[in-house]
This record gives structure tokens, sequence and C-alpha cells, in this order.
């Protein structure tokens, strides 16, 4: 005999708010997900302006370089960034747009750096999170240049004296203006990295 009072069928609605809370959840870490993704866009595209604007700084000073290259007193102001370039940003505003972000700031916080500031152009999207919908991902990343190059100058009154030999990452350079081919690359003169 089965009673008026019989616990049957009490065990659906509990089922129910434990599935719906099992989906908002799942809502939840969807939107979660979303916004990391478009976090790492945000950085990749950070990344990818810093560099470009280092590596452009990087071939303006090999150019510098090239254009002293008879006078090895002025070698080392052009291995140290201390020579006039032209703004190498606009790289950083082509990488960032490449990678479908807008490029908000970038600038030098001292010699032989580059930050680049960036915004994506999409937002997160909708999701249960409520206010997302306009929200875009920031990021910034930073480049430097480093020198790899060093050099002996000739001493002070020596004649017919050769260029200085160059020593790049352990290999050796005889610089010979008259051959630009046999000329180091702006990689062989300089690395570009992101900064730790």
């Amino acid at each position: 005999m089965i009673s008026p009072h019989s616990d049957a069928g009490q065990a659906f609605p509990i089922y129910i708010t434990v599935v719906a809370g099992l989906l908002f959840l799942a809502l939840a870490y969807l939107a979660v997900g979303q916004a990391s993704v478009n976090r790492s866009g945000a950085q990749t595209a950070a990344d990818a302006a810093a560099l470009a604007a280092a590596q452009n700084t990087r071939d303006q000073l090999t150019g510098a370089w090239v254009k002293v290259l008879q006078d090895p007193t002025k070698w080392q102001d052009v291995f140290d960034g201390r020579t006039v370039i032209n703004d190498p940003c606009w790289r950083a505003v082509q990488l960032a747009r490449q990678n479908d972000a807008r490029l908000s700031a970038c600038f030098s916080p001292e010699l032989l750096k580059y930050r680049a500031d960036v915004e994506t152009n999409k937002s997160v999207g909708r999701s249960v999170v409520p206010g997302t919908e306009n929200v875009k991902s920031k990021a910034s990343a930073t480049a430097e240049i480093e020198p790899l190059c060093k050099f002996k100058l000739p001493d002070v009154g020596a004649k017919g004296a050769d260029l200085p030999q160059l020593t790049c990452k352990g290999k050796v350079w005889q610089v010979k203006p008259d051959d630009p081919s046999g000329l180091p690359k702006p990689e062989d003169l300089f690395d570009v990295h992101l900064a730790d």
C-alpha cells in the first residue's frame, strides 16, 4: 500500500535545479574562455607590435652604422642606440592591425627598447556575465634591441690602419667598406627579443 505522503517524484525538481546550475556554470566557463581567448589575442598583437618597432629600429641602426663605417669612433654610438632614427612605430601599427587590434601607444621608454600598447578590435562578446558585450581586451609588451658586437679602436695616430675587426657573438668580421655584400646583416649586429 502506497502512502499518500510518499517521496516519489520529489527527486525531479532537485534534478532540474542541479541541471540548471550545471548549465549556468558551463555558460560561465564559456564566458571565461571567451575572455581568455580575447586577452590572448591582445597579447599576441602587443608582442608583434613591440617586436616590429624594435626590428625596424634595428634595421635603421644597421643603416646608420654603414653610413659611418669609415669612422669607427662613431660605431659605439650606433650600437648604443645614440643616433637619429625615423619613428619605427608605423610598423607596430601594421602588425597590430594584422592581429585584429589597434595600437593605442608606441614609445621608447629607454634607448634600445620599445613598448606597444594595444586594444582588440573585437569585444569579449555576449555572455552570461552582464556588461561584457562592449569590453575589449588590452595588452602591452616591450621589446629590446641587444647589440651583439664588440670592437677595439685603433691606437690614436696609427696611420694606414684598417678598420677594426668586429666580433659579433664569436664571429669575427673583417670590415671592408668596398665590399657591402661582406658586411654583417642587421641580425648579425643586433638581437631583438621581448623583454622579460
